[in-house]
């Protein structure tokens, strides 16, 4: 059973918009990419999109490629992240997980497989960026028989029969994105459209609907709320944070003291990022949002 409607009914209740950060799963390490994990719920995510390292991330810009790279340079495997995920949901039951992985994962395994391992990692949801929803029914149908929300993306200036198709076949929400390209804060994200846009796939009884690309400061994510989204996923921002640490903590002996300094430094910037831009879903603070610390821009 997903939990995305328990969590979207609990924010709507507080009159709160979602926040969802996205990370590596892997980066820079396995054990250090669960302390991430672990700081973002600290710091106040409503959900968590993981990524899975693969070798030809398209979708990505420069952020996030560097981060699977990164990633696959530790050992992380498909299954090692999937083990990640398992220890995280034993911990928070409740939360919303995703999982964004590269097409060639699921058919490489079998579909069958792939989503049977993702759910019982505790697995809510799968986007698979390099699969237009034209194309995705075979995922999409063995992601639901395993009890996995597929995810879908609804591109920018989408036509209306897209949007209705995205509509139709999203689970749990919709990946609404900002701007044509790949991800990265070296674009801001832009709301133009997004209205009309979410009222297209709310006419189809689309699943909430959460923007993303190019978000990194909370006055964005108070842009995507007002515009009339769901929520905002930060995927670049989060993962600069933790690339600004990557060598410090690969250089460091595990369990050193360099090292445990390191990985404390890396999780209070990742809490108090979450923090900051968690404060801007809540509706009732208005126009005034916080600022995110000048170092984590």
């Amino acid at each position: 059973m997903s939990r995305y409607p328990n969590m979207f009914r609990a924010l709507k209740a507080r009159e709160e918009g979602a926040f969802v950060p996205f990370v590596m799963v892997g980066d820079p390490d396995l054990a250090a990419s669960e302390a991430v994990i672990e700081a973002l719920v600290a710091g106040g995510a409503d959900a968590l999109e993981l990524g899975v390292p693969f070798s030809d991330p398209v979708a990505d810009g420069p952020t996030i490629q560097r981060a699977h790279v990164r990633a696959l340079e530790a050992g992380a495997g498909f299954h090692d992240c999937l083990e990640v995920v398992a220890r995280v949901r034993e911990r928070h039951r409740e939360l919303p997980i995703g999982v964004l992985v590269y097409g060639n994962v699921p058919f490489a395994l079998g579909l069958e497989r792939f989503y049977a391992d993702c759910a019982a990692a505790g697995v809510d949801s799968v986007l698979l960026p390099d699969v237009p929803v034209r194309e995705s029914l075979p995922f999409s149908a063995a992601a639901q028989a395993a009890g996995v929300d597929p995810v879908h993306i609804a591109p920018p200036s989408a036509a209306d029969h897209t949007l209705d198709a995205v509509a139709a076949a999203s689970r749990g929400y919709v990946y609404a994105v900002s701007r044509v390209g790949v991800t990265g804060t070296e674009h801001a994200s832009s709301t133009v459209g997004l209205a009309q846009a979410v009222e297209r796939l709310r006419c189809a009884s689309a699943a909430p609907v959460m923007l993303g690309f190019g978000i990194s400061r909370p006055d964005q994510v108070a842009e995507a709320l007002a515009a009339g989204a769901d929520g905002a996923i930060s995927g670049s921002a989060v993962v600069r944070i933790v690339e600004a640490h990557a060598a410090s903590l690969r250089e460091a002996p595990r369990g050193s003291t360099a090292h445990e300094a390191e990985l404390e430094a890396l999780s209070s910037e990742l809490v108090g990022f979450c923090s900051a831009m968690k404060a801007a879903t809540r509706r009732s603070t208005g126009h005034s949002v916080p600022s995110v610390p000048q170092e984590q821009r």
